[in-house]
């Protein structure tokens, strides 16, 4: 686009998130949870641009994700209706894929009060997995995006590790730029998003994140994780 750019990623999310909501920050990729809960405030000051469809077969070309419940492979959980009791650990609380989908999962069950015997947060997802694997805890839900590639990163996490149920789909994290970028700019950048996959350097990029290319995506679009949010209120860990 011939405009420069800064990649922010040294800080925390935390501080990353309200440099976003302050417009320090113009352009982000965030998990539809906060995306819905600031789309929602009065006078919202960010927009969506784009989510990714990932490459493998699971996602039928869709942007949409799962949350892929984890156990050790040698561990006698088989199901998630065996984990009663578990120790269980989520990354953090404005998670869709490690915190709200497993609150609305226990509230379709039936189950709003301590399913679980011990609940953390590990603060990440990738630290929830190293937990599993130490025997802190015994399970955990993982964005199926993030395991998919820690598992090509890590092959032998395939012997050590077991999913036993798959949570969702959710509408994927998607890109969201702030109004403070100018509407025409604003749609530029859209447009290199929705096209990067018919260019060979797109193409690359996209494969590094085992991503086929970038979908355009409407607020409505993320209201199954609304209704999930409203019923997993019920929920208390």
């Amino acid at each position: 686009m011939g405009i420069d750019a800064e990649f922010v990623n040294q800080i925390p999310w935390q501080e990353r998130e309200r440099l976003l909501d302050a417009g320090e920050i113009q352009l982000g990729w965030m998990c539809g949870l906060p995306y819905v809960r600031k789309a929602g405030r009065a006078g919202a000051g960010i927009e969506l641009v784009a989510a990714p469809v990932m490459r493998h077969p699971r996602y039928g070309g869709r942007p949409i994700y799962f949350s892929d419940v984890i156990v050790r492979r040698d561990s006698r959980y088989a199901a998630f209706a065996d984990l009663r009791g578990a120790a269980w650990a989520y990354n953090e609380p404005n998670s869709q894929s490690g915190y709200n989908i497993t609150r609305y999962h226990l509230a379709r069950l039936g189950q709003t009060q301590g399913y679980f015997g011990r609940v953390v947060e590990a603060g990440s997802h990738l630290k929830a997995v190293e937990m599993v694997l130490a025997h802190q805890v015994d399970a955990s839900a993982i964005d199926s995006t993030v395991l998919e590639l820690e598992l090509e990163k890590r092959p032998e996490l395939g012997e050590q590790l077991r999913i036993v149920e798959t949570l969702g789909p959710s509408p994927i994290p998607p890109w969201v730029a702030t109004r403070s970028v100018p509407p025409g700019l604003r749609d530029a950048i859209r447009r290199v998003f929705w096209e990067m996959h018919e260019d060979a350097e797109g193409q690359a990029l996209l494969a590094a994140g085992q991503m086929a290319r970038m979908a355009p995506v409407q607020d409505g679009d993320y209201d199954p994780i609304r209704e999930m949010a409203r019923l997993a209120e019920a929920v208390r860990w």
